[in-house]
């Protein structure tokens, strides 16, 4: 049976497990939403064709990957049952068992300075560890802990994954045992 779940506090959200199979196309030539296949039962997904940024959450899908996307159920069509289950898009939470950007979480975050981070107007806001997390510290910060290539870092905050998906990026409210 599907793995479909609501998370408690969005109770008309529901989770729905599988392997991403393909996109679907509008008539003229956008995409229109993915199916997915959970344990043999195919899901579909329908896109808001003006949702940007949902729309980009979908390009770079692989056949076959693992992924949990959240939609609400849709209404029965006036035109008739569908083959499947479909779904109103809402967001990609996780692929190959990877979250996506979702709400921030409290974590820790260790490793050593690789780099430093630096804001637009060019002043140093935090430090790229060796373990791909960035942990952002504000100018303030930078200039309190003096933090240099090749520090050692523990960092407390809470955290979002990057666009990239290399790693997390950490509000720090603590650094070594430090508070900011």
């Amino acid at each position: 049976m599907p793995r479909h779940h609501h998370p408690p506090e969005h109770n008309d959200i529901w989770s729905v497990e599988g392997r991403f199979q393909h996109l679907l196309y509008s008539p003229k030539g956008g995409i229109e939403g993915l199916l997915i296949d959970t344990e043999g039962i195919v899901t579909q997904f329908a896109v808001d064709p003006h949702d940007a940024a949902g729309v980009a959450q979908l390009l770079s899908l692989r056949r076959d990957q693992a992924l949990v996307v959240e939609g609400h159920e849709t209404k029965p069509s006036p035109k008739g049952d569908g083959e499947h289950v479909v779904y109103r898009f809402e967001r990609i939470a996780a692929v190959d068992g990877r979250a996506t950007r979702t709400a921030a979480r409290e974590t820790q975050a260790r490793g050593k300075v690789v780099r430093l981070n630096f804001a637009r107007h060019g002043a140093a806001n935090g430090v790229v560890l060796d373990s791909g997390d960035f942990v952002h510290l504000r100018p303030q910060g930078m200039e309190r802990l003096q933090l240099k290539i090749g520090d050692q870092v523990q960092a407390e905050g809470a955290a979002h994954p990057l666009v990239t998906d290399s790693g997390w990026v950490i509000e720090a409210h603590r650094v070594n045992g430090e508070s900011l």
